[in-house]
């Protein structure tokens, strides 16, 4: 069993910055893969960034350049900084866990409860 809580959203200018946290309770952290993923209002959720048990890191389009994920697996939390925000980031956050072996998904879906990023002039 995994908790996941984010916490870091906020409303923000565009260029601002904003570092999005996600503390993870549960056994075995280090070998879940995280990921971000956030839904706009009426849209689908979509991937934001990756981050495997490896700490092999994947990003959307979207957010290559921008925004970057890290892991603390002392500290069962991973990590997005969001940089050089638009308006079009703006969404509710969420954080993901799973265990993969290899393309294969061994463990249920994990998620926290979201966090609001916002970014307006």
């Amino acid at each position: 069993q995994m908790q996941l809580v984010e916490s870091g959203g906020g409303s923000v200018q565009p260029g601002g910055s904003l570092r999005l946290s996600c503390a993870a309770s549960g056994r075995l952290f280090r070998s879940y893969t995280m990921t971000w993923y956030r839904q706009g209002s009426g849209e689908q959720r979509e991937l934001v960034a990756t981050i495997d048990s490896g700490g092999s890191e994947s990003y959307s389009d979207s957010a290559k350049g921008r925004f970057t994920i890290s892991r603390d697996n002392a500290k069962n939390t991973v990590l997005l900084q969001l940089d050089s925000l638009k308006p079009e980031d703006t969404a509710v956050y969420y954080c993901n866990a799973r265990i993969l072996f290899g393309t294969k998904q061994i463990s249920p879906d994990y998620w926290g409860q979201g966090t609001q990023v916002t970014v307006s002039s």
